[in-house]
């Protein structure tokens, strides 16, 4: 009778500890904190440093910058979770990446509409209606300077190049200096045409000795 009771026993104390570490593992899963997927945001610190300060409190248009350079940090948070979102639902689905992950992911996504509500809020405070306007603002700040950026990095390319092959910096070729031409000085001959042109044209014409004797007979 007792070799029948051994198997049971056997079996029971088995899965009644499997289900007793399953418990302690999932409660110790759900209260584990997760890893947040962004660093600490520094420019929403440095906005609400500048609003806490009283003595001597913070300017509006320094308030204004602050904020603006906080939605431009949400604005670059926002690209980065939507650029992630498919890889890591494939990721997810192939076994590569586990829950943690994607929880930390999901409680990225939330704490980010609840910032950008903040951001809208905060920009209203200032202007009515900069809220709706504020974010285009952002999108257009960091599309400028990225551009400028690009444009610095174009250059210090050209410096780079120039350097590794001995190119002056600024390159071209030479300009070419046309001196104007010299005045001729014209000919003797030229003069004595010319002169002789001259005296035809405005000296009168002297008659000659045939119309001086039709002019006496006619008298």
């Amino acid at each position: 009778m007792a070799s029948v009771w051994v198997p049971v026993l056997y079996m029971f104390i088995v899965f009644g500890g499997l289900a007793v570490f399953s418990y302690i593992y999932r409660r110790n899963a759900r209260t584990k904190s997760l890893p947040p997927y962004f660093p600490s945001h520094a420019e929403r610190n440095a906005y609400v440093t500048l609003l806490g300060k009283t003595d001597p409190p913070a300017s509006d248009a320094l308030l204004k910058s602050a904020l603006v350079r906080r939605a431009m940090a949400d604005v670059h948070r926002v690209l980065r979770l939507r650029e992630d979102k498919m890889a890591l639902q494939a990721l997810l689905q192939k076994g590569s990446i586990g829950d943690d992950l994607w929880n930390s992911f999901l409680a990225a996504e939330k704490e980010i509409e609840a910032e950008i509500m903040e951001v809208v809020a905060e920009a209203n405070t200032f202007v009515e209606g900069w809220g709706q306007v504020i974010f285009p603002t952002a999108n257009e700040m960091i599309a400028n300077e990225k551009m400028r950026s690009l444009f610095e990095s174009v250059e210090e390319t050209k410096q780079t190049l120039a350097l590794k092959y001995g190119i002056p910096p600024s390159g071209g070729l030479p300009a070419l200096t046309l001196a104007p031409p010299a005045p001729q000085t014209p000919s003797k001959h030229s003069d004595g045409d010319a002169s002789s042109d001259g005296e035809s044209a405005t000296s009168p014409r002297t008659p000659s000795k045939s119309s001086a004797k039709k002019g006496k007979k006619r008298k």
